[in-house]
């Protein structure tokens, strides 16, 4: 088993993307402000490349490969923001890449993907495994496995979203933070150990999967089937044997939001602060929404994961 990251592997992720990534602008609305009653602080990583936080990790992943693996490739699974990441990170360290997506992703994240030149295989998210297709592609063809949270690199670069954050504004008292596997979630717990101990960290996810909420409150990981919700990317199943111990030591709890709840937030991204922002980076400003009360008067931080949606889904959405 690898071992876990420490926020030491946060920054040296930092350096590593040093002029690869984008540092994204943090946004603030005093429309927002007024109706929660708090001093909100958004971390726009829907404006990282390729449209998502995913850039991050799937570049610190690649970008320590030794130059046989670089040679013989990648694989990894999603349903299409590591996808895109993945494929991205390899293009531009002349790498093969090959992406094992499900049947119902959403077209615009099937296309970059192919668009950045990776090859993709297609699998149904109900019946079939992903993690055992790419383990079995790996195998076959020897390439290097790279998963979407469940890595320590890949943990450590998303950490760099929430350092950025930490170091850009002063005294945050929390931050919600999207959850589907944990990698996000793990690597701002990182980032905050070192950079904001004082920092109350929330992690939220879909109604309909709350496999992190149960685990964390457990004290084990819980498996469940593959949740129904509009959050493709937090369509998860289990959290990671990586992420959820750090999650478990620095992270104060796990909230849920439904899909209804998702739609809302995404509408005031769109009227308020003009954005687009797909389900899943909707996550942690939907609580926060639902639970202004509890964090009036306070400088609070939202990391928006993503902003890659279906422009006709997106319509069809904000109609409801």
């Amino acid at each position: 088993m690898n071992p876990l990251p420490s926020p030491a592997d946060v920054r040296a992720a930092a350096e590593r993307l040093r002029g690869h990534a984008h540092r994204t602008p943090v946004a603030t609305s005093r429309r927002v402000d007024g109706e929660t009653g708090a001093c909100v602080f958004f971390k726009c990583e829907n404006l990282q490349r390729m449209g998502a936080f995913k850039f991050r990790g799937a570049f610190t992943a690649l970008s320590r490969l030794a130059d046989a693996q670089r040679r013989a490739g990648v694989v990894a699974y999603s349903s299409g923001n590591h996808a895109q990441a993945v494929a991205l990170a390899a293009r531009i360290l002349d790498m093969p890449a090959t992406i094992v997506m499900p049947h119902d992703a959403p077209r615009s994240k099937v296309a970059a993907t192919l668009g950045y030149g990776a090859r993709v295989v297609g699998y149904d998210r109900v019946t079939e495994d992903r993690e055992r297709i790419g383990a079995a592609l790996a195998a076959e063809h020897g390439l290097t496995l790279v998963p979407p949270y469940d890595h320590p690199d890949v943990i450590a670069g998303q950490g760099t979203a929430a350092l950025e954050l930490f170091e850009d504004v002063d005294g945050l008292d929390a931050l919600f933070v999207c959850l589907g596997g944990g990698g996000l979630l793990a690597g701002s717990a990182l980032a905050a150990e070192a950079a904001a101990p004082t920092c109350r960290l929330f992690g939220v996810e879909p109604a309909a999967g709350d496999d992190g909420q149960r685990s964390f409150r457990s004290g084990e990981i819980v498996h469940i089937p593959t949740p129904d919700t509009i959050a493709d990317g937090a369509q998860t199943q289990h959290l990671g044997t990586l992420t959820f111990p750090i999650i478990r030591r620095r992270v104060t709890d796990i909230h849920t939001v439904t899909d209804a709840e998702l739609v809302d937030a995404m509408r005031v991204f769109a009227s308020t602060l003009k954005m687009v922002v797909e389900p899943t980076g909707c996550l942690a400003f939907a609580a926060l929404r639902r639970l202004a009360p509890e964090f009036a008067g306070q400088r609070v931080g939202v990391l928006v994961s993503g902003g890659n949606v279906d422009l006709d889904r997106y319509a069809t959405l904000l109609a409801r």
